[in-house]
């Protein structure tokens, strides 16, 4: 028999403990600039020099970051079930911690891709991590291969199919308000588990086992959970 699929949706919340920080935790502002400005599809086309600058800055911060315990603890429950994470994060946290299986619904912040292209995509380097409206790979301008607000989330469709299998769900980190993700858990087959790892809890449908805890504390106790059986 093979293992059981255990799929989990991530958000800010499981890279808080590495000191990443999001536009939600300081007031709608980041690094004080709206989230409008720097984070959607038309403050890039108003001022490109700016996004460009905002996600170096990012990256130079991702670089200092290390995976914690929760991203390391979902890498361990491999062992026992076949895993799948879909994060919300832009960060390669989990991937470097070691899942194997990441679907990042919002881009990913260490790649960048052409602007006339978007199957172009490219992974930069940690010793050039620098990019302006300038520069050019492979003969390409590009951009940051993030999902701006104001753009689709091409990776939604993906990520209902994973849901639509799961034979366990976990939500971990995520104030369950940003859509589409938020809507995930709708997708769950009826009488599947469905655990949600959080320290401030949203409203969740009955039958939902909440753990209220930060990221690291609340994934031990669900490698606990699923491993006792309880």
């Amino acid at each position: 028999m093979g293992k059981k699929k255990l799929v989990i949706s991530t958000g800010a919340g499981v890279s808080a403990e590495s000191g990443i920080n999001t536009f939600r935790d300081s007031g709608g502002l980041w690094e004080n600039y709206d989230v409008m400005e720097v984070a959607s599809h038309d403050g890039f086309i108003r001022n490109p020099a700016l996004i460009h600058q905002f996600y170096n800055q990012r990256r130079r911060e991702l670089l200092g970051a290390k995976p914690n315990a929760a991203h390391l603890g979902l890498v361990d429950l491999e062992q026992d079930y076949d895993v799948y994470i879909i994060t919300q994060n832009v960060d390669d946290l989990h991937e470097r911690a070691g899942s194997r299986n990441v679907l990042h619904l919002h881009g990913e912040l260490m790649k960048v891709r052409a602007l006339d292209d978007e199957t172009k995509v490219y992974t930069l380097q940690p010793e050039a991590l620098e990019t302006t409206p300038e520069t050019v790979i492979d003969g390409h301008h590009i951009r940051p291969h993030i999902v701006f607000f104001q753009e689709a989330v091409p990776n939604i469709e993906p990520a209902i199919e994973l849901v639509q299998q799961a034979d366990v769900f976990v939500v971990i980190g995520t104030s369950l308000n940003v859509y589409p993700a938020a809507g995930l858990l709708h997708y769950v087959r009826p009488g599947v588990p469905v655990y949600y790892i959080d320290p401030h809890p949203a409203a969740v449908p009955a039958g939902v086992r909440v753990i209220a805890q930060p990221a690291t504390k609340g994934v031990q106790q669900l490698i606990s959970i699923l491993r006792s059986g309880r």
